[in-house]
């Protein structure tokens, strides 16, 4: 399903624990980080399409984890042509997304890497919310850096982006699970949760929400408009090599 302009419509997903660190996968046989991600399909609305992925990337479900908020309008990217199936080049150019915050509310035993028959991912662990761009792939950093800036405003106590070296610098964060296969890393809050939130298409409805915090919403506040455009020059793509802030991997299984 492509819009008029050659775009999929698409969901991204932001999880983050108590201390706000973010769920990092790692690419299922590949040396590439990146956030849990999926097509929405016809008659979903976004939020459907967000909870239908994140239990076949993850295996989390509603009652995982809580809705902070989401993007305000769709962010794209294009697919480089060598990227693009043969029968789709000419009129796919690639992915809009809306991209959700949500808390981790489950343990992180709950999290299950095997839950879909093609998995995403091979390991996982918690990360610092300014994740390092150089592990995900080239083509999606832009969108990456606009939707962690933009959902950043929705977190209480999040310190934001100062200098060059603030996003993407591969410190691991005040969590210590570290990283984790199959989806077994240290245990989690285990509370209980219920799903929040509109099920209408941003895009459609005006603007972003956080029910929590409707006046805190990206663009105002202490950290508005103003204060984001002065950082993101400040935000670099280009950054020390993922080998450098990985963390050992804890292997309790292996994929086939």
């Amino acid at each position: 399903m492509l819009d008029r302009d050659g775009y999929r419509p698409n969901v991204g997903i932001i999880l983050v624990n108590q201390v706000n660190e973010v769920f990092w996968g790692k690419r299922i046989r590949e040396h590439a980080w990146q956030f849990p991600q999926g097509g929405i399909k016809r008659g979903e609305t976004p939020e459907e399409a967000m909870f239908r992925e994140l239990e076949e990337e993850i295996g989390l479900r509603p009652e995982h984890v809580r809705i902070i908020g989401r993007t305000r309008d769709w962010l794209h990217y294009d697919v480089p042509a060598h990227w693009v199936r043969r029968d789709w080049r000419g009129f796919y150019r690639g992915q809009k997304q809306i991209w959700f915050l949500l808390r981790m509310l489950g343990q992180d035993s709950d999290v299950r890497l095997q839950a879909c028959e093609h998995p995403e991912f091979d390991a996982w662990r918690w990360h610092a919310y300014w994740v390092p761009l150089e592990a995900v792939i080239e083509f999606k950093r832009a969108v990456y850096r606009a939707a962690l800036l933009e959902l950043a405003n929705l977190l209480d106590g999040l310190v934001g982006p100062t200098s060059q070296a603030s996003i993407g610098t591969g410190s691991s964060g005040t969590g210590s699970s570290g990283m984790a296969s199959a989806g077994t890393g240290s245990s989690g809050m285990g509370a209980a949760a219920t799903q929040v939130g509109p099920s209408t298409d941003p895009a459609s409805s005006g603007g972003p929400w956080n029910r929590a915090q409707e006046n805190t919403m990206p663009g105002r506040g202490p950290r508005g408009a103003r204060a984001r455009r002065r950082l993101l020059p400040n935000l670099p793509m280009e950054i020390p090599p993922d080998g450098e802030m990985a963390l050992p991997l804890r292997p309790e299984g292996k994929f086939t």
